[in-house]
């Protein structure tokens, strides 16, 4: 099992410096296949970087790392094409002086998951689910994570102890039937030290799902082995969800990753994050949606920035997101299009937000309106209330809201969208 405050045995077991600065330019390393290898290799210093990013500033992000730890895979840094705002890469995970600037309204644990701590390391806020954290590390530290406050600190695994206190606690709690496995990143952790807490969670009878939310796939693909593949598929049902949020980050390493776990029968899903100046953009998200399935991978969430410090300079306003699901809807399918939530502070969970359609309603009658701007009058059931028509049947001339929602009209169309023009140019007029 895990031992007692264990740390990273990718780390630990190292026989090589842990500095990235190497002979080999970006990509050319004998081992740059190899996961471990990346791991001990991760950019941490501006030195470092600088043999990714020649024209980089180091003052300013040795600043802020001192603040909030640094750590990028060769592989990811290998993405970047320019040190500045205008590289999503660079931006997602460089540290900047941005994060040293907070507002009044920004905490370390917004969402208050310490309060939400039975055992250290258990989560729990809703009623049927809970959510371990098994480790302090990642591949990379995104400079917008939730979890700033202590993601990379200290790089640990769970412990035997932890463990085995979740565990119990989850036994005495049957009603929780689904665990998410997060950090950190579960992935990170060995093939033996994973199996450890998938084999104790799978012990309990009530869990029916374990989920791992993971942005390896993203970040360090080549940690998606056959071994590590094969040990996964023994604890099955297992959903993953991952995090790309813009479509520079599939490339040809991330599409095979995604394609070892859907092929050995993981269901895939994404959580993006909106982050102003990198993907708050609409035709970055609709491409990265496409991009998305394309890959077998369902869009699932895309989360409003979180309150937390340090990375105020990410978050858009709330306005920005319900833009970008209006402009999502009617351009891809249902299973293309991500719910837009916002994990409200102080513990109040996840909450969608949509645009609004539906424009007016009546005991009879509720007026919903399309992506194109078209009103529509639904009928609601007849349940023993009167239904109002028009005398003599037939549609009123020019029809308003209130024609719609007293069942007078059945709809109202926008004068020239292009489904019209379709529609006309197939009847010839």
């Amino acid at each position: 099992m895990v031992d007692e405050q264990t740390v990273l045995s990718v780390e630990q077991d190292s026989k090589e410096p842990s500095s990235a600065a190497e002979d080999e330019p970006p990509g050319q390393h004998a081992e740059w296949n190899s996961w471990i290898w990346q791991m001990q290799h991760r950019i941490r210093s501006a030195d470092d970087l600088r043999r990714y990013m020649p024209a980089l500033d180091p003052d300013d992000v040795m600043r802020a790392a001192e603040r909030f730890p640094m750590a990028i895979t060769p592989y990811y840094a290998g993405l970047m094409r320019s040190p500045g705002v205008s590289d999503p890469i660079y931006q997602m995970s460089v540290p900047q002086l941005f994060e040293l600037v907070n507002s009044p309204y920004v905490s370390d644990d917004p969402l208050e998951e310490h309060d939400d701590m039975p055992v250290p390391g258990l989560i729990r806020r809703y009623p049927d689910r809970a959510l371990f954290i098994i480790s302090s590390a990642c591949a990379m530290y995104c400079r917008h994570c939730t979890r700033k406050r202590e993601v990379g600190v200290v790089e640990e695994t769970i412990s035997q102890a932890h463990l085995e206190q979740a565990v119990a606690y989850l036994r005495e709690h049957p009603d929780v039937s689904d665990v998410i496995l997060s950090g950190g990143d579960p992935l990170v952790l060995s093939d033996h030290q994973l199996e450890c807490v998938l084999s104790a969670v799978r012990s309990i009878p009530s869990v029916q799902i374990i989920r791992i939310g993971t942005r390896v796939p993203v970040t360090m693909p080549m940690r998606i082995t056959p071994e590590l593949v094969a040990m996964l598929r023994r604890y099955q049902p297992i959903w993953i969800n991952t995090h790309f949020n813009h479509p520079v980050e599939i490339t040809p390493a991330s599409r095979a990753a995604c394609a070892a776990l859907a092929d050995a029968g993981f269901p895939l899903g994404n959580q993006s994050v909106l982050l102003r100046g990198v993907n708050d953009q609409p035709e970055i998200i609709e491409t990265l949606c496409r991009e998305l399935v394309a890959i077998r991978v369902r869009p699932y969430y895309l989360y409003q920035c979180d309150l937390v410090r340090g990375v105020e300079h990410f978050r858009t306003p709330l306005t920005r997101g319900l833009e970008i699901m209006e402009y999502l809807r009617g351009r891809l399918s249902g299973l293309a299009i991500p719910t837009f939530v916002v994990d409200a502070p102080h513990g109040g969970g996840k909450i969608p937000l949509m645009p609004n359609y539906i424009v007016s309603m009546s005991p009879t009658h509720t007026v919903l309106r399309n992506c194109e701007g078209m009103l529509v009058s639904y009928p609601e059931p007849d349940l023993g209330q009167a239904t109002h028509r028009r005398e003599g049947g037939g549609e009123v001339p020019q029809p308003g809201v209130w024609e719609l929602v007293s069942g007078k009209a059945s709809a109202i169309y926008p004068a020239d969208s292009s489904r019209i023009q379709r529609r006309k140019l197939r009847h010839g007029s």
